[in-house]
């Protein structure tokens, strides 16, 4: 399970693109490098062998003819890097030979032109040591100390390929960047598509594959917003050609004898009238950016809803306010308000109104010691006409609509409306507006 933890990609489409193009482009980059490594060394290693060839059979036919005497003083003269002439038998080794230093000893008999008896013997130790016992024509013994080495690679090798790594992670991310951009913009603006909002087109240009998507995406988003207009216009057309039927209906119903049916008719009639009415109302509220935004002063705005409902003797008050100042819609934002606070009056008798400033966001919270909500249906009763009474009695659950409408108005405005019970009863409702 760890391993497989260890091996799983990242969630975000952006780094997985990342780590799989750069994985790709790192790999190549390894294979390169080794490649590019390997025939360095095996074109290292024929250049030694050669020039040890050459290097070896001339140092040999000159030390056979020099003066035993002369011999050390040319010593010095001819030593090399990777090997160095010594007289006499040298260390004591063995006799087992790896590729490389079977090589190195085939190259020592060739140079040596088979004149001289030669025996190679591998020295212990950590590194490949060989020494090579030549016996000249006067039978002295010159041995030949190795230690095979590859030429050392560049100061500013691990440089480059530092400079290389990075430039590999820019160019990823840079490729990453370009090929996530239509889709980050397509989620944005598939992010603030709204009911009744009006959002701007995306830009139909770049790549086939993505002007392709924006186009589908625009031609989605004119459907919806016609689909929305034409509910309005049957909605509102309903409205109007229900209002004469029912006014002739209650003329005709208040112009009868008086009698409990009659009152029960006009009552009925009185409430289809308020539920047509709500329910054009509720249709209407997606088009909560009709409105021009304007700057206001939410305290004041707040508080003098406040006033406007104790007026007529309903018991709302205010309770200590934050300041706060914002660019909103007045008139959807004081239907929310009026039409929480009417939600609250109903079931609680008494409601409080604050308002908050929580980290940039203005909150509005209309607070009542009623009944409350069951926690799982909070989310539930913002639906349309969902009602926690489950009677036919309008006068005691109403239309299920109050609490869509403002849901849908704070969205509209740009903002949201949360529902949570408080302790020790009751509801608080929020609007949360950035």
């Amino acid at each position: 399970m760890g391993g497989r933890r260890l091996l799983r990609l990242p969630r975000t489409l952006r780094w997985r693109l990342f780590l799989i193009l750069f994985a790709g482009l790192a790999i190549a980059h390894a294979l390169s490098f080794g490649v590019l490594f390997f025939e360095r060394y095996t074109s290292a290693q024929a250049v030694m062998l050669t020039n040890l060839e050459n290097d070896v059979g001339t140092s040999l036919a000159l030390l056979d003819r020099l003066p035993p005497p002369e011999r050390p003083q040319w010593l010095t003269r001819l030593d090399r890097r990777n090997y160095r002439y010594e007289l006499g038998p040298g260390l004591p080794g063995v006799p087992e030979l790896n590729e490389r230093a079977t090589a190195i000893a085939d190259t020592i008999n060739q140079a040596a032109g088979r004149r001289f008896p030669v025996s190679v013997e591998r020295i212990p130790g950590d590194r490949l040591r060989l020494q090579a016992h030549v016996t000249l024509s006067d039978g002295s013994v010159v041995t030949i100390d190795l230690t095979p080495q590859v030429m050392p690679l560049a100061d500013w090798l691990p440089y480059v390929l530092v400079a290389q790594l990075v430039l590999l992670i820019l160019c990823s991310w840079v490729a990453v960047r370009l090929a996530i951009r239509p889709l980050l913009r397509l989620a944005g603006a598939a992010e603030t598509l709204k009911p009744g909002t009006r959002a701007g087109r995306l830009d139909e240009d770049g790549p086939a594959e993505v002007a392709y998507a924006a186009t589908a995406f625009n031609a989605m988003r004119d459907r919806i917003a016609r689909y929305l207009d034409e509910r309005v216009q049957i909605l509102a057309a309903i409205s109007h050609d229900l209002q004469t039927p029912i006014t002739r209906m209650k003329l005709r119903a208040e112009m009868s004898d008086d009698s409990p049916e009659k009152d029960r008719l006009i009552a009925d009639l009185a409430q289809i009238e308020r539920l047509v009415h709500e329910g054009v109302a509720y249709a209407r509220s997606a088009d909560g950016d009709a409105e021009q935004p304007v700057r206001i002063d939410v305290t004041s705005f707040v508080e003098s809803i406040v006033f406007d409902y104790q007026d007529i003797g309903r018991p709302v008050r205010s309770l200590d306010n934050a300041q706060a100042v914002m660019t909103t819609r007045p008139h959807a934002l004081r239907r929310i308000l009026a039409n929480l606070i009417d939600n609250a009056l109903k079931f609680a008798g008494e409601v409080e109104v604050q308002v908050r400033d929580a980290d940039g966001t203005v909150v509005i919270a209309v607070q009542d010691r009623g009944p409350g909500i069951p926690d799982d249906q909070l989310d539930a009763v913002l639906q349309p006409f969902y009602r926690l009474e489950r009677s036919r009695s309008r006068d005691t659950g109403g239309t299920g609509l109050g609490l869509a409408i403002a849901h849908q108005l704070a969205q509209a405005i740009g903002g949201s409306l949360r529902l949570a019970n408080r302790q020790g009863g009751g509801l608080s409702a929020e609007i949360m507006l950035r």
